[in-house]
């Protein structure tokens, strides 16, 4: 015998609806908490060239944060076919506000006394290397992190729905692969840009760029280093999401006519069971 439903829930296929949204947003705002706090913690080198003039050599590298964040263009672009726009912006808005949580987090865990040795200034003392005791350490990098994210999160996933739901009009619902593409390409550039410019700005570079050479062809080879990281990502996740949207419009009864519905009422989302 089944369990009985919540009154929220309404029906059975409501209810299934629901639990693949709670699914698909929570695996985006987890993989948004995890690069956030990983973030510049790491820079993990694709590659080492020498240069033709012999002045030193091109690093490619991408912060450790960027592995998993190509899966939140996916999971928002799922959102948006789904479920319509305004859900895909509320889940943005929760990841924005979940940014905020761990910065106040971050800072409270500092601020309150703990067992380090401090200065006459009350300052934690530093060891004989110059180094914090680990948490303020991960803290400082945090910090830049997510305040980096934080900026370059809301222009590119905002751009990212917006410039979705844009092609879906314009195409009236045809060429999935032209919207999850020229959406994506386009919002993770804005995203990488500025990450690293932001990062670059407080600080959080430091030791990965190479004083002895100009900072600006660094920073533009990190740039389009993490960029075409992330694009090769948006360009193969093209395919998870055809199958995704083709099975899950299947499971969760979301005929094709509603999706159409959506382009002249981007605000709505799937109808409640019945």
């Amino acid at each position: 015998m089944s369990k009985p439903l919540h009154p929220i829930e309404a029906s059975a296929l409501q209810a299934r609806r629901e639990r693949v949204f709670l699914l698909i947003s929570g695996l985006f705002l987890g993989t948004l908490t995890m690069l956030n706090i990983l973030g510049v913690t790491r820079f993990i080198k694709l590659a080492e060239i020498d240069r033709a003039d012999g002045a030193g050599t091109l690093v490619f590298a991408v912060a450790v944060g960027v592995l998993p964040y190509p899966l939140t263009f996916l999971c928002t672009d799922l959102i948006c076919e789904l479920y319509g726009k305004a859900r895909a912006n509320a889940v943005v808005w929760v990841g924005l506000l979940l940014n905020a949580w761990v910065i106040f987090i971050l800072w409270l865990g500092g601020a309150l006394p703990g067992f380090e040795q401090l200065d006459q200034q009350g300052l934690v003392m530093r060891d004989q290397a110059g180094r914090e005791p680990l948490f303020f350490e991960i803290r400082t990098l945090a910090f830049a992190a997510v305040f980096a994210s934080m900026a370059a999160y809301f222009l590119a996933q905002f751009c990212d729905v917006w410039l979705y739901h844009f092609w879906k009009q314009l195409t009236r619902g045809r060429m999935l692969w032209l919207r999850n593409n020229a959406s994506t390409l386009v919002s993770q550039m804005v995203d990488t840009a500025a990450v690293i410019l932001i990062t670059w700005q407080v600080g959080g570079l430091v030791g990965v760029l190479d004083p002895a050479q100009p900072a600006g062809g660094q920073i533009l080879l990190l740039i389009l280093t993490g960029y075409a990281f992330k694009a090769a990502c948006g360009l193969l996740d093209t395919i998870p999401l055809y199958l995704l949207v083709g099975w899950l419009s299947r499971y969760l009864q979301i005929e094709r006519s509603h999706r159409k519905r959506m382009l002249e009422d981007p605000g709505g989302g799937v109808p409640s069971g019945r």
